[in-house]
């Protein structure tokens, strides 16, 4: 396999960086350069020391030279790969996304992605996406880009914006864990071993964080009559309280029981295919109270855990045995390789709707299976689902598409109008415009 140029755009992060070097140090068919660009200098040429203990203790030494630099694009000129992931803006700007909202009533499990959290994080995010894409076009017009900041379908989006011919695609991992919950059940319904997460078979539609299960199989099984067999369990959705309390105590944020995503699949006929927590900011119900969502078993992820997990990760010193490379359940390096000519990998992507997700209008961002193959991506057709499914999905993508376009547009008054238009948007108008400006003023693009 040919070498490659990667470009780590976000390269000074202490979580996907590390975990995509030390998948690069576990796959050995891979060689070439890595680049780490961050806008902190410092965190990037500090992760080149990471970078190499990582060779060092996976036996990779030589296969890859990681190298920092200042300029973005110097970091990108050559390069066949490109990974963004980053935080737009400090940490400390999620103050405002999240505690904002709180105290106007309006509770977010995770606010990255959509309600009005989410659509400050994206008027961050898009201006600096639309600039990466402009640099790639300058400097390294063919190289593939995987984006896994959020919110992912409005970044994806900004890249195609900023520069049409992009490869770009966005790469989650909320479906694994849906494949995960499936192959435990199977393991249960069938009195088999648990089977890997890529051998349940899924039919993918909708948009990232919001996406859903229209069909699963294993060997042949329908996985899907299944699950409807224990929807008629009377005791399915029994309260939850006590394991939320339980998670609380154990700041088990990101822990769930796919109750809320088994909910859909009772009153609207499809299984949601992420996270219980992403879900629930889609739609209004779930999100009532934290007495409503601890129902489920799903905890809010707090401003002030996220604050000090940003100042741990940054004072953090990574012990040999934390770099040991083992196989991972992220597809990055899976997606280069076959991006390069080795074996293809059909997976779920984020990418501009070719007709695969007939339900929203072509070049949306859309996220469905495809086929990854040499210098290719396949999209593969979705299964629709239910109307009402159809519904709830378009209305959360024509927000998305206004708040891509008024950021672009430099228009507020645009934004506003998204703004009012989220499902979580509860207040009145006079409140809803008196929390939006108070959220302008404190998302303000900082480093």
């Amino acid at each position: 396999m040919k070498a490659e140029r990667i470009c780590i755009i976000g390269g000074g992060g202490r979580l996907w960086t590390i975990q995509f070097l030390k998948d690069l140090a576990y796959n050995r068919d891979t060689h070439g350069t890595v680049v780490l660009y961050d806008r902190d200098g410092e965190a990037a040429r500090n992760n080149v020391a990471v970078a190499r203990r990582i060779m060092a203790v996976n036996g990779a030494v030589g296969r890859f030279t990681v190298t920092s630099e200042e300029e973005l694009g110097k970091a990108l000129d050559g390069c066949t790969l490109i990974i963004i992931s980053i935080e737009p803006g400090s940490t400390e700007l999620r103050r405002g996304d999240l505690l904002l909202s709180e105290e106007y009533g309006i509770l977010q499990s995770v606010g990255d992605t959509t309600g009005p959290g989410g659509i400050m994080r994206a008027r961050r995010a898009i201006p600096l996406f639309v600039e990466f894409a402009a640099a790639i076009a300058r400097h390294c017009p063919e190289a593939w880009v995987i984006n896994y900041t959020n919110p992912m379908t409005l970044c994806t989006a900004a890249l195609h914006a900023g520069f049409p011919a992009v490869k770009a695609l966005g790469c989650c991992h909320e479906v694994f864990h849906t494949q995960d919950f499936l192959a435990e059940r199977v393991s249960a319904w069938f009195s088999v071993p648990r089977p890997d997460r890529r051998q349940i078979t899924v039919d993918l539609t909708g948009i990232n964080h919001f996406t859903f299960v229209t069909a699963a199989t294993w060997e042949g099984h329908d996985l899907m009559a299944r699950l409807r067999e224990d929807l008629q369990d009377p005791h399915l959705f029994d309260d939850r309280t006590a394991v939320a309390k339980k998670r609380l105590a154990g700041e088990q944020w990101f822990d769930c029981d796919q109750l809320i995503a088994l909910s859909f699949l009772r009153d609207f006929g499809a299984l949601g295919a992420a996270g219980d927590r992403h879900l629930a900011e889609f739609v209004p119900w779930y999100l009532q109270s934290d007495e409503e969502l601890h129902r489920y078993g799903v905890i809010r992820t707090p401003y002030s855990w996220r604050e000090r997990q940003a100042a741990e990760k940054r004072a953090k010193v990574f012990t040999d045995s934390e770099l040991k490379a083992e196989k991972s359940d992220e597809e990055g390096v899976d997606i280069m390789c076959a991006l390069a000519g080795g074996p293809s990998l059909r997976t779920n992507i984020n990418r501009p709707n070719e007709g695969q997700v007939s339900y929203l209008p072509k070049g949306r961002i859309v996220e469905s299976n495809g086929v990854i193959m040499r210098d290719s991506i396949r999209p593969i057709m979705a299964g629709d689902p239910p109307l009402a499914i159809q519904n709830l999905v378009r209305h959360a993508s024509d927000v998305q598409q206004m708040t891509l376009d008024a950021v672009r547009a430099g228009d507020d008054e645009l934004l506003f109008s998204a703004f009012l238009s989220d499902p979580l948007m509860t207040l009145s108008r006079s409140r809803a415009r008196e929390l939006f400006d108070r959220m302008l003023d404190a998302c303000s693009l900082k480093y």
